[in-house]
């Protein structure tokens, strides 16, 4: 399978050389966007960092190279952390570099109640994530794919009256599930909603980020890369020459960018345990995204 590395470009590269400190590294973290949740008004940088896949590894040197991750992340500009307890072993990862690197209060931390069923379950299962987390409250909690949404969102609910959640969520990840989504949405009216939402995944224009925006309610894009089938369907080709023109710099960057261009969107959440492919990340935070004929030029070029 074609990585991402391929389409990083050479003056993509020359950032990565530069120490998070660097800067360039401070003007980032100036400059990157934000976007207001609208049940509060609370602004948060658009570029945020999910941890499925990327942070769920043990002891050795993918774990030391996410500290590097973190690190770039946070001296970007970032703060939204995206994880969940069925992430196999994401939440202790996280929770372990957070504490190493004294950053916990920096980070607006997102999980989940995911796989559980009941009342007790969810409280005994976000008992156990603030354990691995090393903390006593989380800023977002979501519950994972409608599992049991009713009785898991009033338990977030509840664990929001006493501060251990400062805001509450629904998600999924599969156009499938769209209907579905958009109709709790509409009955729960949470802050938050998650949902899969790139290039090639352009359903959630059709009912749910309309309805986040008429409703109010925050939104967290998934899967903004396609679980890596974009960075295939570029093989072997040279980001366009508007994208560069608009200070572009590779692939990574545009997807991004086409995800944020829907005003709806408030947050991205890709993924990475590479710390020159977080820093590429954290560029298409900065500038403008891309109007309605840039988007229809990139949608042509991949499809």
């Amino acid at each position: 399978m074609t990585t991402r590395r391929t389409f990083i470009s050479t003056a993509a590269l020359g950032v990565v050389t530069a120490a998070v400190h660097s800067p360039l590294a401070r003007a980032q973290a100036r400059t990157m966007q934000t976007r207001a949740i609208p049940s509060t008004g609370e602004r948060l940088p658009v570029i945020g960092m999910g941890t499925s896949g990327s942070f769920e590894v043990g002891p050795g040197d993918e774990r030391e190279a996410l500290r590097e991750v973190l690190a770039r992340f946070l001296a970007g500009g970032g703060t939204l952390i995206d994880t969940a307890p069925t992430y196999s072993i994401a939440e202790d990862a996280l929770g372990e570099l957070l504490r190493d690197a004294g950053t916990r209060d920096r980070c607006f931390i997102a999980t989940k109640l995911s796989g559980v069923s009941g009342r007790e379950a969810g409280l005994a299962q976000f008992a156990s994530t603030l354990s691995s987390l090393g903390t006593d409250r989380v800023e977002l909690l979501q519950v994972h794919n409608l599992g049991d949404w009713k009785t898991q969102l009033a338990v977030a609910r509840e664990l929001k009256t006493q501060g251990k959640v400062k805001y509450v969520g629904l998600t999924h990840y599969v156009d499938r599930a769209h209907d579905a989504l958009a109709e709790a949405v509409a009955a729960s009216k949470p802050d938050f909603l998650q949902i899969n939402y790139s290039v090639t995944q352009r359903a959630a224009e059709k009912r749910v980020l309309p309805l986040a925006r008429d409703l109010g309610v925050a939104v967290l894009a998934n899967r903004n890369f396609d679980d890596g089938a974009l960075f295939a369907r570029v093989a072997g080709k040279a980001v366009p020459a508007w994208a560069v023109e608009a200070g572009i710099t590779s692939w990574a960057q545009l997807f991004l960018k086409f995800a944020l261009s829907n005003p709806a969107v408030t947050v991205v959440i890709p993924a990475t345990g590479k710390p020159q492919r977080q820093t590429d990340n954290l560029r298409a935070g900065v500038g403008p995204t891309l109007d309605a004929k840039r988007r229809s030029a990139l949608i042509a070029s991949v499809e």
